[in-house]
């Protein structure tokens, strides 16, 4: 079997930014709370009538991520796309990215697990890539946000918290089984699925009949809804427990890690594992100060920006983990 490894790596975030004094001025909120609880500084925002969408943020961040690899778009065998805000109820997003980078008719697969969709998208290319059933996968997180969100009093512990972007990562084939996505490790727990979700419209609930039926303003099923606490509670248990899963599997120590980019829910839990693990500045990687939670979009946009900022380099292990809606968390372990 082969090994499958990154080889190209993208990201893409509107122009807008939203600042946290920005936000004073729509809601009951201020500079000053936001980071003391969430850490976040600034987000970018889509404006509305700009042209960014999902899939349009995603073919953006896709294009580097191709460049970057070296090798044509026609030499993409299938795209995974994960996301939980797609441009439409259905189709999904990746089909919309094969058509926009007029790839051949490959296959296109979206992935619905949030915050940690990007890693259990990155471990179905990975799979894909070992059974050598496709060698050039192309894999994406990409999240609009903003225009769902209660941006009143209302919503504020939310909509503070969330940001758009996009980042892609192009995966290939590696015959040194030494090297590349070394293992992927999967989890959830439904019976929780209920403390972060966003109801409406949904089949099994309220469907969008039911919401003009009853045209009610303070209907809140369609907002997301979060229960802070019991979130960050288990997402600290579960981020610890999942990295040292991929330590184990591969008779690695926490010594051995030289990144650790954690998904950006909060800054507060990623300083709770860097703590936990002992780890210095220099191998944990955040940027949730400038953009925010974007779900699926946030450990490919930091990934980029970590290999742009040279602080990952070949040899180097890094460890990709995250945890959200759900329940669901996951990590990879790479020899980059």
């Amino acid at each position: 079997m082969y090994n499958s490894k990154i080889i190209g790596l993208g990201k893409y975030v509107p122009d807008n930014v939203v600042t946290n004094d920005d936000l004073s001025k729509m809601m009951d909120t201020n500079d000053a709370w936001i980071q003391e609880r969430t850490g976040i500084k600034e987000r970018r925002w889509v404006k509305p009538g700009s042209g960014d969408t999902t899939s349009v943020m995603g073919v953006k961040a896709a294009k580097i991520a191709i460049e970057r690899a070296g090798i044509d778009k026609d030499d993409i065998d299938f795209i995974v796309f994960a996301t939980l805000s797609p441009d439409y109820y259905f189709p999904g997003p990746g089909v919309f990215v094969q058509k926009e980078l007029d790839i051949k008719t490959v296959g296109a697969l979206d992935v619905r697990n949030q915050c940690s969709g990007f890693v259990y998208a990155l471990s179905v290319a990975d799979n894909f890539i070992k059974t050598g059933m496709y060698k050039n996968v192309l894999v994406i997180g990409s999240e609009l946000h903003s225009h769902g969100l209660d941006k009143t009093d209302r919503g504020r512990g939310v909509s503070v918290i969330f940001g758009d972007g996009a980042g892609a990562a192009v995966l290939t084939r590696e015959e040194d089984n030494s090297k590349g996505i070394l293992s992927t490790h999967l989890h959830s727990q439904g019976e929780y699925a209920e403390e972060l979700v966003v109801k409406a419209p949904g089949m099994g609930t309220r469907w969008v009949t039911d919401i003009l039926a009853e045209n009610n303003p303070e209907d809140e099923s369609y907002f997301p809804y979060m229960n802070g606490q019991f979130v960050f509670k288990n997402a600290v248990v579960r981020f610890s427990e999942v990295i040292n899963e991929g330590l184990k599997k591969n008779n690695l120590k926490v010594d051995d890690i030289n990144m650790l980019i954690p998904h950006q829910a909060n800054l507060r839990i990623a300083q709770f594992i860097q703590n936990k693990f002992k780890l210095s500045d220099d191998q944990v990687f955040n940027n949730i100060q400038k953009y925010g939670n974007t779900t699926a979009a946030s450990i490919p946009i930091a990934l980029t920006e970590a290999w742009e900022e040279g602080k990952i380099k070949e040899g180097d292990t890094v460890v990709l983990a995250a945890f959200g809606s759900g329940f669901t968390w996951g990590s990879v372990i790479i020899k980059w």
